[in-house]
Formats: C-alpha cells, structure tokens, sequence
C-alpha cells in the first residue's frame, strides 16, 4: 500500500494512526515533497472509478487561491490532470493506494471494509 499524506494534516494523521494501530505494513510518501505526477494521478483515477473531481482538495487555501471551483468547469480532463499534478496541496489526502483500489480522503468505516 502506498499512504500518500500531508503530515500536518490532522486527517491524515488519523489515518496513519489507523494503519499503525491495525499494523498495516504501507510505504509513507509526503504529497508536498513528492507530488503525484500526471502519469501517477491518472492511473489512481482510473482504479479509483471516481470523477477527477474528487481528487481535488476543495477545502484548501490553494484551491480557493486559484478560483478552481469556477475555472475547472470548462476544462478538459487532461488539463484538470496538469493542475492537479502541479502542487501536491490540490490534491486530496490522504490518498491510500491499493493494487486494485485507490482510497481518497478518510473515512474509517471504507478503510476497515477495502483494506
């Protein structure tokens, strides 16, 4: 499993406390220090079934910064895929990533029922 994180992120930090505690052996990757590159971010889309959408962190400083909640909506996926891959802070964590699922966000019930 690949735990990708923002360690400040309180979210995050509940998560990795979820996989320590139920000894879940994972490979940490800090999103701001090695930011998922537009190859990575499209394979995990594809597994994950979801909307590229849901990849992007709607709640950061960033994404307000940027005004992607408006600007997203008249571009292509491939053009979301380079914004998204730009700046670890606008994609949504954590991210954990299976062979055959992609977990985005935490929520403690979906990762007990996929991992």
């Amino acid at each position: 499993m690949l735990f990708i994180e923002y360690p400040k992120c309180s979210t995050c930090k509940k998560a990795k406390c979820y996989l320590d505690n139920n000894k879940k052996e994972y490979v940490d990757r800090n999103i701001v220090l090695d930011n998922p590159n537009k190859d990575e971010l499209k394979k995990w889309i594809k597994i994950s079934g979801k909307n590229i959408q849901k990849f992007f962190n709607t709640s950061g400083i960033k994404y307000r910064e940027l005004n992607l909640k408006e600007v997203l909506k008249d571009l292509s996926f491939d053009e979301k895929l380079d914004i998204l891959a730009s700046d670890g802070m606008l994609v949504k964590r954590p991210l954990l990533v299976l062979d055959d699922k992609v977990l985005i966000g935490y929520k403690e019930t979906e990762w007990k029922d996929n991992i």
